[in-house]
């Protein structure tokens, strides 16, 4: 074999082993051996001055561009009509039906009856690859006029995604759309001098960056969706291309529905709005596309838009407006936490008002000041977070300081890291009243009836100054607080005298170490079996736990270091309460010892009652499929979690299969 045959087989390898890493997540060689082969291919392109135009060297990104170069689509890449009502979708989805019903009265050929493909409608920047009839990739180029766009192949080929070599021998262009995850977002901008301000911006920023080496510094992904061209086979369904994308190795996303009614196209929509911002990557909307080929070449075209596909548009998730203010909050841990004031605005169907700034270190990166206007954007269900700021707004914008002083109880304030912290932890209000009411709540003791109204008033009337002084309240105090009559002060006294029996996992939760929520409180009860052994545990025992680290074992390592908080302890116990742990007998089952993944709905069971059921059986539930998973229960409407069992080769099983197992 000459040099450059072996290169040609190593490139095949490598380009197929990153597929199995990248696209399968089921890897067949150890990084050791990848980096092997790998190192051979970098040294053989030295000693020939050969670099084949798929060889996975060119996906590093170490060049600079002169300029873009214009290429030309060889088809037309539509824009898509848009809809942001169910009356406009309902109205086209009536126009189609019409058109299919008419053209079946005067054809001997019959259409189908209508079906539809629906999927998601991301919002990042089109991509158009163009693969020669060696199934090399020969160009990339954004989308353009729609039939001119500007080559970026050198940046396209740092998705590593992308596969720069695939099985088919026509020529095809295939389309899709370029994005930035929420994780690699956050990577790029922890060392970014300038921090990006959305996810689109930033893949678009990259695809259109002349230094590649910046491309690759944001690691995009990419999700395939059409062949816009194809000398090849063509296609009868859009179902059908679909399957052609995905065999031929391209990211192509994991929802995709085939709806025939408006009812299933609703569903959809509902569905797909509920779960928007539980995705890593920004979506606008979803597209629905008739299914047949035949009937959408009959259906044609507008001027500007396929007459057969329609895209259903969200609610922005981005706005801009004026931040007014920063007020700075305290938090249960004694953080003072900044957060914004702003002009009102309209954003993802809420009105927003507040919105996140982290810390000051966070503010002098944005660069965000009083008076400018600001991106503001909602990409989960909790208070927004501002993104940077619009230059031109800056001219008459004032700085923003940090408080001198606990803004609360005016305590000393003290940097630690990049956020400040009031050390006033015994009578600074909101420390203590939230330490109150996380003591007190559900997972915690469960003191039925206890509020955070009831919290405030303990502290202001009744001078309570630490959550043992609960286990000594008498009716005549509770009396004298507001709304409270005698069985109100009863039933709480009741419920605080009930919680004294408390599991001691509820107990270590309760507690409100750092980091250690309610699994990590029952590994720690599971591990040391008593309270005395989780508070004298050392930091090498604590991580032999499974799933804790180095970060919440340190946490809990300081926490019983405290005196104030084994002073608490002790007098919590000598108050009466009683933390028991009794170890449950394990009968040998099919899943003592496995890794369960619950995915969907079931009907028996709420996640929270099915964990339970497997944690009883000695299993480990987790959230995530990997390789080492046992056993996933799939109930309806399972989605990527049962898409990757069935890739990975996991055993899947049904809530009925489960039901027999345990019998």
């Amino acid at each position: 074999m000459d040099k450059k045959e072996r290169m040609e087989q190593l490139a095949d390898e490598l380009n197929r082993y990153a597929y199995e890493y990248y696209a399968l997540a089921n890897p067949t060689v150890s990084d050791k051996e990848y980096d092997k082969k790998y190192d051979e291919l970098v040294t053989l392109e030295k000693e020939t001055g050969i670099v084949l135009s798929y060889s996975p060297t060119q996906r590093v990104g170490d060049v600079t561009l002169p300029e873009f170069n214009k290429y030309s689509h060889k088809a037309k890449l539509w824009s898509l009509d848009k809809a942001q009502s169910v009356d406009e979708l309902r109205e086209w989805h009536n126009r189609n039906i019409k058109f299919i019903n008419d053209y079946n009265k005067t054809s001997s050929e019959k259409l189908p009856d209508i079906k539809y493909v629906v999927t998601k409608k991301f919002d990042g920047l089109t991509l158009n690859l163009t693969y020669n009839k060696e199934g090399i990739l020969e160009a990339a180029a954004t989308r353009g006029t729609g039939e001119v766009g500007e080559e970026v192949t050198a940046q396209a080929k740092t998705i590593k995604r992308i596969p720069l070599k695939v099985e088919y021998n026509d020529v095809f262009e295939i389309h899709g759309e370029a994005i930035m995850t929420k994780e690699a977002f956050e990577e790029y901008n922890k060392n970014a001098s300038v921090p990006l301000k959305n996810l689109r911006n930033g893949a678009a920023g990259a695809l259109r960056n002349l230094n590649v080496r910046e491309t690759a510094k944001r690691n995009l992904s990419a999700f395939f969706y059409d062949i816009g061209y194809n000398q090849g086979q063509p296609f009868t369904s859009y179902q059908e291309m679909l399957s052609f994308i995905k065999e031929k190795g391209f990211p192509v996303d994991e929802y995709i529905k085939v709806c025939s009614n408006m009812e299933e196209i609703e569903k959809e929509i509902k569905f797909i709005e509920e779960i928007r911002f539980d995705l890593n990557y920004d979506i606008d909307g979803v597209v629905i596309a008739v299914d047949d080929i035949r009937t959408r070449e009959l259906l044609g075209y507008t001027i500007k838009f396929p007459k057969w596909a329609i895209a259903y548009k969200f609610e922005a998730q981005e706005a801009t407006t004026t931040l007014i203010d920063v007020i700075w909050n305290v938090g249960r841990s004694g953080r003072v936490s900044p957060t914004a004031v702003l002009e009102p605005v309209e954003l993802a169907g809420v009105t927003v008002r507040r919105a996140t700034l982290n810390n000051m270190d966070d503010i002098s990166r944005k660069g965000v000041r009083i008076g400018a206007e600001v991106f503001v954007r909602r990409s989960n269900d909790v208070i927004p977070e501002i993104m940077g700021v619009v230059e031109s707004s800056l001219e008459k914008s004032t700085e923003i300081n940090p408080p001198s002083e606990c803004p609360a109880c005016g305590g000393h304030l003290i940097l630690d890291g990049a956020h400040y912290f009031c050390d006033n932890t015994l009578a600074c209000k909101p420390q203590l009243v939230k330490t109150i009411v996380h003591f007190a709540s559900r997972e915690a003791m469960n003191i039925e009836g206890f509020s955070e109204k009831t919290a405030e008033q303990l502290f202001e009337k009744l001078d309570i100054k630490s959550i043992s002084d609960l286990y000594k309240l008498k009716k005549e105090e509770l009396l004298g607080l507001d709304k409270f009559g005698n069985k109100k002060a009863e039933n709480l006294l009741n419920s605080i005298e009930k919680s004294k029996d408390c599991e001691l996992y509820a107990f270590i939760y309760a507690l409100g170490i750092p980091n250690v929520g309610v699994k990590t409180s029952k590994d720690l009860v599971k591990r040391f079996k008593t309270l005395d052994g989780i508070m004298n545990a050392n930091l090498e025992e604590l991580l032999e736990v499974p799933d804790i680290g180095e970060i919440v074992a340190r946490c809990i390592v300081e926490f019983f270091k405290e005196q104030l908080a084994v002073d608490t302890i002790n007098e919590l116990i000598k108050l009466g309460v009683k933390p028991y742990y009794e170890e449950l007998e394990i009968r040998e089952n099919f899943f003592e010892g496995k890794t369960v993944v619950v995915t969907g709905t079931l009907k028996n069971y709420s996640r929270t009652e099915i964990k339970d059921k497997l944690e009883s059986l000695g299993a480990k539930v987790s959230g995530s499929v990997s390789k080492k998973t046992d056993y996933v229960i799939a109930g309806e409407e399972a989605g990527s979690k049962l898409t990757k069992a069935q890739d990975l080769g996991v055993a899947v099983i049904s809530e009925g299969d489960f039901e027999e197992m345990i019998k």
